[in-house]
């Protein structure tokens, strides 16, 4: 049993890292339909403003780790069926250090991108949390909030580190190889 975090800077392309893991048959735990759901389940729109709040309203609850801890058991669910689970939306050293705690083989990969690029992407991706950032202001707004959730701190602990300034193609290699290696590692 292995579970795999992937963090990053919003539209670092841990997305794209998610969906290339699912094409390789690699079941994902995505910490932000948490959120989404906690949101829609209080009968709120889908907008950055509200996850943002739903979020700091569980941290606040539950602790920092609050996300991690409502993800353990989706993990869980998912290693039943696959030896290996990749999570993404890992947003702080506190939800990383849950996942050290809980399952033995935790590998944590970091995407790299530069502010520029992730604000280009941004911009062209269109998802409904993404319209107040998709100005450079919105963006470092978003930066910042994620930092005081622990975000830097959680990339710093990362065994892995991608970057993400190439083209889709030289992307999705690296990440296919580089989960690959992880795979590997394990058996």
């Amino acid at each position: 049993m292995q579970v795999i975090g992937v963090v990053g800077f919003p539209a670092s392309g841990k997305g794209e890292f998610s969906r290339i893991a699912k094409e390789m048959k690699i079941p994902v735990v995505n910490m932000g339909d948490v959120v989404r759901k906690a949101v829609t389940d209080a009968g709120l729109a889908l907008n950055d403003k509200n996850m943002g709040e739903m979020s700091r309203c569980l941290r606040q609850g539950m602790g920092m780790d609050a996300l991690a801890k409502l993800s353990v058991p989706l993990i869980e669910d998912e290693l039943e069926h696959s030896k290996t689970v990749l999570v993404d939306g890992i947003r702080g050293d506190s939800e990383v250090m849950t996942f050290q705690q809980n399952f033995k083989n935790f590998n944590l990969v970091a995407v790299h991108c530069s502010f520029d690029t992730r604000l280009e992407r941004l911009k062209a991706r269109g998802r409904s949390d993404d319209s107040a950032n998709s100005t450079a202001e919105g963006l470092k707004a978003r930066d910042d909030r994620e930092r005081g959730w622990g975000l830097e701190a959680a990339i710093g602990m990362a065994e892995y580190v991608l970057s993400n300034e190439g083209t889709m193609e030289e992307f999705e290699t690296a990440v296919k190889k580089l989960l690959d290696e992880i795979r590997r590692k394990q058996d």
